[in-house]
């Protein structure tokens, strides 16, 4: 951010060098692994697999497709934020990102929206919520979160003279910008969040009222509501709240204006970008909690973990025998 050509001092922009690359890197590992881990179950028991396992599916296509670029990134901090891969590609990564998230808010929304009716109204959807709806629905979800990202192509995502790679925008196209994300944050965010609330909470209100009700659903849908307030209290409002306000800021500063707010909100905002791209890494919490065999499996791979570690603790303790078999001292 500059100010009639010199920078607005205040701002602390080193804090993203020597902040992101540490969380992209545990990010990209932990995310992958989780989520390949994830999709090798779901394609081992593919017949098994409901309408709302397809979700989960998309959500991990959704998830590799933006962990994939997360080393280009790092390489970008970790060179002082001096980006080396050319144009076209900093559009890609950037393309990958919002394409994760905005895919992963639709698909989490789908869930939601296929549980609430499955809970509240389990007779009228009975036989009629099937595989191919699913698949039809993700399509869909797909298509509208390309046809939101799109546009962001469109705007400038490197400055050439110091070869940076934009989240956003350069300087001179920022004003735009933010009103094209602040119309981007309603669609993409505020709707499909305030769909996943209503629906969570009509489901809340049903399964208190119902003294009938599995009481192994009500755990599951219990879990799954506080994952769901994890990823969007953690992950998605911190982010879409500072990004606006930092496109504000910048807004504001190519006025001619510096303010000390700037570096609260320029420091906030990157840490919000760090922890939405957490989601990758969380969503897998989506897996365990609408997949009970897979919770079943991983609470008996936890079970003979604890079982080996103790055997071994307890042969440790006991220690070697002391004499051989010829009653000699060892």
């Amino acid at each position: 951010m500059t100010m009639n050509g010199t920078s607005c001092s205040k701002v602390s922009f080193d804090f993203a060098r020597d902040f992101l690359p540490p969380v992209y890197i545990l990010v990209f590992i932990v995310g992958l692994l989780a989520n390949v881990f994830g999709l090798q179950f779901l394609r081992k028991n593919w017949k098994k697999v409901g309408p709302v396992n397809v979700f989960v599916l998309n959500l991990g296509l959704a998830d590799l497709l933006y962990l994939l670029t997360l080393p280009f990134l790092v390489v970008n901090y970790l060179m002082k934020r001096k980006w080396i891969f050319g144009d076209v590609f900093c559009k890609i990564t950037r393309f990958c990102f919002n394409i994760n998230l905005y895919g992963s808010i639709g698909f989490l929304t789908c869930i939601s929206v296929f549980r609430y009716l499955s809970i509240v109204h389990p007779m009228r959807v009975r036989g009629r919520l099937t595989s191919t709806h699913s698949v039809v629905i993700s399509l869909v979800v797909w298509l509208l979160v390309c046809a939101q990202s799109l546009p962001d192509m469109f705007f400038p995502k490197t400055y050439h003279k110091k070869a940076k790679c934009f989240d956003t925008t350069t300087e001179d196209y920022t004003e735009d910008y933010l009103k094209y994300n602040v119309g981007w944050t309603i669609t993409g965010f505020c709707l499909p969040f305030l769909v996943t609330v209503g629906c969570y909470a009509h489901v809340i209100v049903t399964l208190c009222r119902s003294s009938s009700t599995d009481r192994l659903l009500k755990q599951r849908s219990y879990k799954l509501l506080l994952v769901l307030l994890l990823l969007f209290s953690v992950c998605y409002i911190p982010y879409h709240v500072l990004r606006n306000l930092n496109l504000w800021a910048r807004v504001v500063i190519r006025r001619g204006q510096c303010h000390g707010w700037f570096n609260a909100v320029y420091v906030s905002k990157q840490v919000s970008r760090g922890l939405v791209s957490l989601n990758s890494a969380l969503n897998p919490l989506v897996y365990l909690h609408v997949s009970e065999e897979l919770c079943t499996r991983l609470r008996t791979l936890l079970s003979r973990a604890k079982l080996h570690l103790r055997l071994d603790s307890t042969s440790s303790t006991n220690g070697p025998s002391a004499q051989g078999p010829e009653g000699d001292i060892y």
